[in-house]
């Protein structure tokens, strides 16, 4: 089985659009506070104000019907091909007509400062050549698809509801039209004509009506500032193209008031088509913690490396010193699950906002946030007095409490159980924690503790949770089933790649969870009806295990393969379908991005050796 690119310049048909487009066809365009999605037909299919995990304004990629969206298309049939402009989060739509061909720039407007309060979609509308006519439809569902009240302030159409108000500035884009439900125009461009439409947003403050001067100055700053912020990244090796779109795609998910980084952009797209695996992942998940802080002082971005750690700290604090599974991205704890009155991506119900799994016992955080602090602690050459302490608590809690049945890193809706890559996990907290203290970096005085009881969390691992039979670590104590988390034994630092146990685990995952590019987290039972995709940061992580086992031109060839299965503008959903290639699951999904930063570095380093 090999890549499905995806298809360009397919012929599209205005006003025919099918209620739902594929995962594939979206773009994701950013300002630090939050993320929108544009589809390859020039629909804003997603978008939560004021930030990344408030209620949406439009979501049609939930509910075609009823979730809202902003629709932008010639009146007659084109062709649609799109990038992004180089080194930018900003999107390029070139659209091909039997009468013209058109420019559609879309971008979120970086703010001045990560404070101000200015949230901005723009999209610019050139004309290269010919007449092309055009209409462009909004449609504003605040509170995920309640509704608005849709009128005029001082001749501007304006759509507001309780706290939040929309103004649609457009510029050379025809005269806007009101109705209860929706505000729209039409226009027709010629070469060298430059419209602009911008939706000014406002969330208990003030609704500014922007000049067209101000929104143009903004939008090619926004240009500039990314084009900055990428030229200070150490993208290297034969995927630097891929590692650098990985990297935009992660700083896009950057919370920048805090400094959290969201798992995905967007809320329930379906890990099974029709299936009941809808999850919101705008949330900050401690599993990804590590993996986190170490790509960003990997690629040098020493200023989120610090915010992201910092926002850790105080955001654990919290809840010391339990971790939850995931915390908001202002650092609250609650986030509690409920349903959303919309249909869910093509009938995928039910969607959801708020995630249960964030009261699960998940054990493995622990090893992934000492982990981090390692890293963290490593590079910076020293820690904060009391995050110091509390990181030593940690370890002592690790000691009390590894012996608990756990939810597991897949966050398995089935009873708890003793899982391998917990235990494993585990073992590294308290590791991390004895390295810390050997350097005098958090107090000592637990830490032949700490050694005796890591020593016993191994002696677990080896006796309960290995297969003579299938001469491999498994997914449970016990078992006999393999799972692709074990590879994070490897990738962080519980058995050395030489060990004949490990290299044993590769290969059973190989043979029983990898399909070509695709890797499965597991093939057990989970307490969820149906199956899913194959999940990316699995396969991303099978590539890094190879090279880290010396399987060079194996893990070169896999990430030759998974590069290719991006979409068109290099993104990645949380998994994929092998059978049709089509992306499931969130996006664009933090972990894929950051496992293929990781395979990527760890494969050049290996090759540099």
């Amino acid at each position: 089985m090999g890549a499905f690119p995806p298809q360009r310049g397919t012929i599209r048909r205005p006003g025919r659009r099918e209620d739902y487009v594929p995962l594939r066809d979206y773009a994701a365009i950013g300002d630090g506070r939050t993320v929108a999605l544009v589809a390859a037909d020039g629909s804003v299919d997603w978008l939560a104000t004021p930030d990344l995990d408030s209620p949406t304004v439009f979501a049609a990629v939930l509910d075609g019907r009823r979730g809202g969206r902003f629709a932008l298309e010639p009146t007659t049939a084109y062709r649609a091909e799109r990038r992004y402009l180089p080194d930018t989060n900003v999107v390029e739509t070139t659209l091909t007509t039997d009468r013209g061909v058109v420019r559609v720039t879309d971008a979120m407007a970086l703010p001045d400062t990560t404070l101000s309060p200015v949230r901005e979609l723009q999209r610019r509308i050139e004309g290269l050549s010919g007449s092309v006519p055009m209409r462009w439809c909004l449609s504003p569902r605040f509170g995920y698809g309640a509704g608005a009240r849709i009128g005029t302030r001082s001749g501007v159409p304006v759509a507001s509801s309780g706290a939040d108000a929309l103004a649609v500035c457009a510029w050379e884009a025809g005269e806007p039209s009101c109705t209860e439900e929706t505000i729209s125009g039409g226009f027709e461009t010629r070469p060298g004509s430059r419209a602009l439409i911008t939706l000014s947003f406002a969330h208990q403050d003030p609704l500014v009506f922007p000049a067209r001067a101000e929104c143009e100055a903004r939008l090619e700053r926004t240009c500039a500032e990314w084009r900055r912020w990428l030229a200070g990244r150490a993208c290297r090796g034969p995927w630097r193209e891929a590692v650098a779109r990985s990297a935009l795609a992660l700083k896009l998910l950057v919370f920048a008031p805090s400094g959290a980084v969201a798992a995905a952009a967007t809320s329930s797209l379906p890990e099974r088509i029709g299936g009941e695996r809808n999850w919101d992942y705008r949330f900050s998940w401690i599993r990804d913690s590590a993996f986190t802080l170490d790509v960003f002082l990997g690629l040098g971005c020493p200023r989120e490396a610090r915010a992201y750690f910092w926002w850790l700290m105080h955001t654990t604090q919290l809840t010391h010193p339990l971790l939850r599974v995931l915390y908001r991205l202002d650092g609250g704890a609650r986030v509690p699950e409920r349903t959303l009155p919309l249909e869910g991506y093509r009938g995928s119900a039910p969607p959801r906002a708020g995630n249960a799994a964030a009261g699960q016992l998940q054990l493995d955080t622990y090893g992934e946030l000492l982990q981090t602090a390692w890293l963290y602690a490593t590079a910076a050459g020293r820690l904060d007095t009391d995050v110091a302490r509390r990181l030593a608590e940690m370890a002592d809690l690790v000691c009390r409490t590894w012996r608990s049945p756990d939810a597991g890193i897949w966050e398995v809706r089935s009873p708890p159980r003793h899982f391998t890559q917990s235990k494993m996990m585990c073992w590294v907290a308290l590791d991390r924690a004895v390295r810390l203290a050997d350097e005098g970096l958090i107090p000592d005085g637990a830490a032949a503790h700490w050694r005796r009881q890591r020593q016993a969390i191994r002696n677990f691992v080896e006796d309960h949770c290995y297969s003579d039979r299938q001469r491999s670590y498994v997914r449970s104590a016990g078992g006999e089933d393999v799972d692709a988390s074990l590879l994070l034994g490897l990738l962080h630092g519980y058995a050395d790649p030489s060990r004949a146990r490990m290299l044993g685990t590769i290969e059973a995952i190989g043979r029983e969870l990898v399909h070509g590019p695709y890797v499965h987290r597991y093939g057990g039972e989970d307490g969820l009806a149906g199956t899913e995709g194959a999940f990316l940061a699995c396969s991303f992580w099978y590539a890094e295990a190879l090279a880290r086992c010396g399987r060079l031109d194996q893990a070169a060839e896999m990430m030759d393969r998974l590069v290719a299965l991006a979409n068109d503008v290099g993104l990645y959903s949380e998994e994929i379908d092998p059978v049709t290639g089509a992306f499931l699951g969130n996006m664009p999904q933090a972990l894929s991005h950051l496992a293929l930063i990781s395979a990527a570095c760890a494969i050049d380093e290996q090759a540099q050796r």
